[in-house]
């Protein structure tokens, strides 16, 4: 039987990262739906605190285009001013790539917005680069 503990999680070896949970970007979740998405952000902020995991807060564009982050994830983590990127994928911007490589850990928990954009591409590119 195949051991698939190395498949696992655990917040020793994890980091969470935050994408672009900025208004601009909801355009695309309607209704009920937002308020949904947002308390599940926020609930997975909470565990990253609780759990004592690294959260790693990145934007697009906040001061042009997409706004700041959801004020309530960022009250969570006041003390840390989030990433902000030009780039549309967060692994291409150095300083994202930088803070995700600091914390030492190799499993990425990855919440975005746009599955599609905010979490593929970033996932994508980490794990060609090992992680």
């Amino acid at each position: 039987m195949r051991n698939y503990s190395n498949s696992l999680l655990d917040p020793d070896e994890s980091v969470i990262l935050i994408i672009d949970e900025q208004p601009a970007m909801f355009f695309a979740v309607e209704g009920k739906n937002r308020e949904n998405v947002m308390n599940n952000v926020v609930g997975l902020a909470k565990t990253a605190r609780s759990f004592n995991v690294p959260c790693i807060l990145s934007t697009v564009e906040s001061k042009k285009f997409s706004g700041e982050l959801y004020s309530k994830v960022k009250s969570l983590y006041p003390k840390v001013n989030p990433i902000d990127r030009t780039s549309i994928n967060a692994w291409e911007d150095n300083n994202f790539k930088r803070a995700v490589s600091e914390t030492g850990k190799k499993k990425l928990i990855i919440a975005g917005l746009w599955t599609e954009v905010c979490v593929t591409f970033p996932a994508l590119s980490a794990l060609e680069d090992g992680y």
